[in-house]
């Protein structure tokens, strides 16, 4: 058993589809991405303070955090904050290939490991009525990047070179062997 220091209803589901079993504390971490931050050792710095933060509150327990954001020109693309914000961020994605990064940190008493994993993802090439429709599902607005490749996203994404459940938001085997655990029971 462990703590994830996470509210994201993406992450829970992939852990429990691997049959871990876990208690869920999210952490209340700054996440303003800093000015000439890359962004690894921006995911890196979040996820390590939110694993901080759920630590210090629950000493003594094992802490899984993460952080993903999706990166173009190693230029951050965080959750968009309206509809003309998710527009301008699926328009620079659109026909290009982008990195989503997602940073996994387990917090054991003082000791601290993490796991950086890096997919690339290329997007169709998109029209205004593509993004547009979008838009409309509401799918983008809670999502690094505005969008979801588990949902009506996945439209949009025209090849993954990596790993598919990090650009849902958790690199399920690198978190295992993290955990030190192979998979469901």
């Amino acid at each position: 058993m462990f703590i994830l220091a996470s509210a994201s209803p993406r992450r829970r589901a992939l852990l429990a589809s691997a049959g871990l079993s876990f208690k869920v504390i999210p952490a209340d971490a700054d996440e303003t991405w800093l000015p000439g931050e890359l962004p690894r050792a921006y995911v890196l710095r979040v996820a390590r303070a939110k694993a901080r933060v759920v630590a210090a509150q629950q000493p003594g327990d094992r802490v899984l955090a993460a952080d993903t954001t999706v990166a173009v020109d190693d230029r951050v693309l965080g959750k968009p904050i309206d509809a003309e914000h998710a527009a301008a961020m699926l328009g620079d994605l659109s026909g290009r290939e982008h990195h989503v990064h997602t940073a996994v940190v387990l917090r054991e008493g003082r000791r601290e490991t993490h796991r950086i994993v890096t997919t690339r993802v290329r997007f169709r090439s998109l029209d205004t009525g593509d993004i547009q429709r979008y838009i409309d599902t509401g799918e983008p607005f809670d999502k690094a990047g505005g969008y979801g490749i588990q949902g009506e996203g996945g439209a949009l994404v025209e090849v993954v070179h990596g790993s598919y459940t990090n650009v849902v938001g958790l690199p399920l085997v690198e978190t295992l062997r993290l955990l030190g655990r192979t998979g469901p029971r």
